[in-house]
């Protein structure tokens, strides 16, 4: 059957301005990581998607890495673009990155010239896609030098291949020498994707939200942790199928006595707002205005359902309620 979008695909969604930038992220992103690989089921891939977008998600995003296994992610989008969201494709944000190992030699990976460049033109072409919307260089490179890196995104905006162009992974101080590059570049970076959540607050450690202060925007992945911020583990079981049962991303063992009652303290805050804890977690991601977005991920229709009823309430929480989850949250380790 033809896909047709939602007519009011964009009713309840709320969008936020990447940095300085005129560009527009919904305040949930879709990410492609590690369910859209070739191993995946179509059907539901192709479901996930066109629920996104039917609900107002508009950015999609991928690297080249995505799988598994890696660029399986790339085609398998490419082939529900091509079936499904190709009449849409300019009210779409679709991002991709380079930055992780990809091929064997000293071209690789990491954030050379040689490779950044190889690596959007793979991409493009696994896509489908004359041009993506925002390229990310995925981590820093402690052995190029950082001029020679931003100087290929931005080689890659002048080219037409790219839109925009972000960082990912970049603490404060190379965070704020990358920005400064780019902009001395005519390309200013519009984004920096970091790992961020109720249980991973490095970012707050190292100020890096001050530290860029709104030259670009912030856009986090994992905001769940791994799926540790989900009703999935509330009971001390570990079910079948969750990462933590293959061991994959997060481990068995890490699902303790203790920090099954944190997480459950931090449930009951939730249920006194109304809210599951992962609507809890995307929402105490949200009340600060210097976060563009929130990267989700997504193996059913179901689950993107359940996180987009964050979005229901105002991200807004009392004194009382940030007291009491910081309180909860130091005794996490």
């Amino acid at each position: 059957m033809m896909y047709t979008a939602n007519e009011t695909r964009y009713d309840s969604m709320r969008y936020r301005y990447a940095g300085k930038s005129g560009l527009r992220l919904p305040e949930l992103s879709l990410g492609l990581w590690h369910n859209f690989g070739s191993e995946a089921d179509g059907g539901v891939c192709r479901s996930i998607l066109t629920t996104a977008f039917d609900n107002g998600i508009t950015h999609f995003d991928l690297a080249n890495n995505y799988g598994p296994p890696a660029g399986s992610a790339e085609e398998r989008f490419c082939s529900i673009l091509k079936h499904d969201l190709a009449p849409y494709r300019d009210e779409l944000i679709i991002s991709s990155k380079a930055g992780y190992y990809m091929w064997p030699g000293p071209y690789g990976e990491w954030g050379s010239r040689k490779y950044l460049i190889s690596s959007c033109d793979q991409s493009l072409k696994r896509m489908g896609l004359e041009y993506v919307d925002i390229f990310y260089h995925h981590r820093p490179d402690p052995n190029t030098p950082l001029e020679e890196t931003m100087g290929a995104l931005a080689h890659l905006v002048r080219q037409g291949k790219a839109l925009y162009v972000g960082i990912s992974n970049y603490r404060a101080e190379e965070a704020v020498k990358a920005i400064k590059l780019l902009k001395e570049m005519g390309t200013p970076c519009v984004l920096n994707q970091v790992r961020y959540s109720m249980l991973d607050r490095w970012v707050e450690e190292n100020d890096l939200l001050d530290a860029m202060g709104n030259q670009a925007g912030t856009i986090c992945f994992s905001p769940l942790a791994q799926g540790l911020l989900t009703s999935r583990y509330l009971d001390g079981n570990v079910p079948e199928g969750s990462r933590a049962s293959e061991n994959r991303f997060l481990k068995a063992d890490s699902i303790t006595k203790e920090r099954v009652a944190l997480l459950g303290e931090l449930n009951e805050v939730a249920k006194r707002r109304g809210q599951s804890l992962s609507e809890l977690a995307i929402s105490w991601l949200l009340k600060n205005e210097k976060v563009t977005s929130v990267l989700i991920g997504a193996s059913s229709k179901a689950q993107l359902l359940q996180n987009l009823k964050a979005l229901d309430k105002p991200s807004t929480f009392s004194s009382e309620e940030l007291s009491e989850l910081d309180a909860i949250l130091q005794r996490w380790e």
